[in-house]
């Protein structure tokens, strides 16, 4: 499957980008300079890989109906959803390259980190809806899974951050986005694994091929967004660290799913 989507120019240009920020990375890890002004310049332009399939997603998204239908909102709330996190990390870039501040609070770059997260909801919820998916009582109740893997997720979450959280209502904002963004997290994930496990058999599995991309790219955000609660909350956090690295790899994840959605828009159109 990975060779197919690859043999989309936008898929190779998407990949020898990703293997030379990759190997920059790798060299920074490396680099013992003091105050290197590379690891910086590095956390600030690899969102590129975001637009670059945010833009791309539009354009497929078009070719499935864009407005007019599911597949076609689908794929424009995963792509506005990238926009979303690339003007979140340009936004964080802005205080450190630009103001040489240390990044508040929350910040401008939150409006997008945390509006990515409706929009994944919304573009999930659409896949989900576009596979012929229903859900019911005994389909939760078959697919437990579906719904145990996101509370595990959001009770590690809470026992790690919120255990002992002091709640200053002088600062609503802060309080709803330290519990938004779990929250929010979880449910798409929730969605995503439902939308999995109900799709993997549907359409002689083709479907399987277009979910496990985007379900996946959903995971690793996920998880570079843990981690980097995580590090925030203890300090360790660095510019162009693991945590940057991640959120890369999310991003070039997503946009391999979104092209893939092209090809096989463009097989079924071939057999028509």
């Amino acid at each position: 499957m990975i060779k197919t989507v690859l043999k989309e120019w936008q898929a190779k240009i998407a990949a020898l980008f990703f293997i030379a920020y990759s190997v920059w990375w790798v060299l920074l890890q490396y680099s013992h300079l003091a105050n290197n002004p590379a690891f910086d310049y590095f956390a600030s332009t690899y969102c590129l890989m975001a637009l670059w399939g945010a833009i791309w997603g539009i354009k497929i998204a078009q070719k499935w109906g864009g407005w007019r239908s599911l597949m076609g909102k689908s794929i424009l709330f995963f792509s506005f959803g990238l926009f979303a996190q690339a003007f979140g990390q340009i936004g964080y870039s802005y205080y450190v390259m630009v103001l040489h501040i240390k990044v508040p609070y929350p910040s401008i770059g939150d409006l997008g980190y945390f509006g990515s997260i409706p929009l994944y909801i919304i573009g999930v919820s659409l896949l989900a809806h576009a596979s012929g998916i229903t859900v019911s009582v005994k389909t939760l109740l078959n697919k437990l899974q579906a719904i145990i893997i996101p509370l595990l997720l959001l009770v590690v979450s809470y026992d790690i951050f919120l255990k002992n959280y002091a709640f200053d209502w002088t600062h609503p904002l802060t309080v709803f986005l330290d519990f938004g963004y779990p929250l929010g997290q979880s449910i798409y994930i929730a969605i995503a694994v439902l939308t999995y496990l109900l799709s993997r058999k549907m359409l002689g599995g083709k479907m399987k091929k277009r979910v496990i991309f985007i379900m996946l790219a959903l995971f690793i955000q996920y998880s570079a967004d843990f981690i980097f609660l995580y590090q925030a909350n203890t300090g360790e956090w660095l510019a162009a660290g693991i945590n940057d690295f991640i959120y890369f790899v999310g991003y070039y994840i997503m946009t391999l799913g979104l092209l893939q959605l092209n090809t096989v828009f463009e097989e079924l159109r071939s057999r028509v």
